[in-house]
């Protein structure tokens, strides 16, 4: 169960209504424009709490996402492409993320870099269809997975900050 600071920042994101995916044509556009407005919703509240942790972006039809995340750890700030394609039966399907260059690193993760978001994630996406969007992605998803695994994966010497590897 998500702890009480994590069902704060929940419940300041917008739920979505239009229950459509990319097939859908003219419901899909207006289910872009409630991802757009509760994940600009999101990032604005994050800058406000000054816990700001990644951008995104989409191709024109808003089937392809692609962007940056980033994990401060010890005052250092590790930085990670992430990308994802909305899957043909979304929102029923939550997408799956990919974060490339930590694919192999890590026993919780799939081939190609996507995380490992059944256990915990997918559930939870599924009780709340279509109510939740990208913005829920990278809240309860990325967002706990990245908390998890950089950590670790620092301790273990698996990834190294970039200005450790250059000196």
């Amino acid at each position: 169960m998500a702890d009480e600071a994590t069902r704060r920042v929940v419940s300041e994101i917008p739920v979505l209504k239009t229950n459509a995916g990319p097939r859908d044509r003219e419901l899909w556009v207006q289910r872009l424009k409630e991802e757009y407005q509760s994940l600009i919703r999101y990032v604005e509240n994050n800058k406000n709490a000054d816990n700001d942790w990644f951008r995104l972006e989409s191709n024109k039809e808003g089937t392809r996402w692609f962007g940056k995340c980033w994990y401060i750890h010890d005052l250092l700030k590790y930085e990670f492409n992430i990308e994802f394609d909305i899957p043909i039966t979304y929102p029923t399907t939550a997408p799956e993320i990919a974060v490339p260059e930590l694919d192999g690193k890590t026993a919780k993760m799939y081939r190609g870099g996507k995380i490992c978001l059944t256990d915990h994630f997918k559930p939870l996406w599924a009780r709340n269809v279509p109510k939740f969007g990208l913005a829920h992605l990278m809240a309860l998803g990325l967002g706990p997975w990245l908390a998890v695994e950089i950590p670790d994966l620092i301790q273990k010497g698996v990834i190294q900050h970039k200005e450790k590897c250059n000196q």
